[in-house]
């Protein structure tokens, strides 16, 4: 079976037969080492080119078995085609955490809590009892009883979207009440 060309291959899995599980043992066995060696030129860490190995000939036999690849003569760049859609969702998902790790880290290191003046909590009270009750009741149920848009939708018998509008509405009408710019 060694000696199998790509598309009797890919023919063999397709076909989910007797045969299909040595077949793709055998997709396995040749197409691993190529992958691998993209991985870890275009990953730079060997173990992130194993994890490439895995997903990208776990694709291909699903693709295989359920016949989404059109011309299996063209298996080899169906593979390699799949490598590099692969690596490039893992680089981009990488510098995607990556970005997401360094701005925590900077508003982690500038977010001090706001020290509170007495005044400030009675004018921010003032301003609650300003503003309309169902506004009222959204946020506190939202900060205070830490409940999900969801939740408080269901108890309020409106969609979780309107709960969203409503608390966006409510804390601009607070940072203006708390700023002397609008009196709610």
């Amino acid at each position: 079976m060694d000696d199998l060309p790509d598309t009797e291959l890919a023919r063999r899995i397709a076909q989910s037969g007797v045969d299909a599980p040595a077949a793709e043992a055998l997709l396995y066995r040749r197409f691993a080492p190529r992958i691998e060696l993209y991985g870890i030129k275009h990953l730079g860490s060997r173990a992130a080119a194993k994890d490439l190995v895995q997903e990208v000939l776990l694709r291909v036999v699903e693709a295989l078995r359920s016949g989404r690849i059109e011309d299996p003569e063209r298996l080899c760049s169906f593979v390699l085609g799949t490598c590099r859609n692969v690596s490039w969702d893992t680089r981009r998902s990488d510098q995607r955490q990556a970005r997401i790790a360094r701005e925590t880290a900077v508003t982690s290191d500038t977010a001090a809590p706001v020290p509170l003046d007495e005044r400030d909590v009675v004018r921010l009270f003032g301003c609650m009892t300003r503003l309309p009750e169902r506004e009222r009741v959204v946020l506190r149920m939202s900060f205070w009883e830490d409940r999900g848009a969801d939740d408080i939708g269901d108890r309020l018998g409106v969609s979780a979207g309107n709960v969203r509008v409503l608390r966006h509405r409510a804390l601009g009408k607070l940072v203006g009440c708390m700023h002397g710019e609008y009196a709610a």
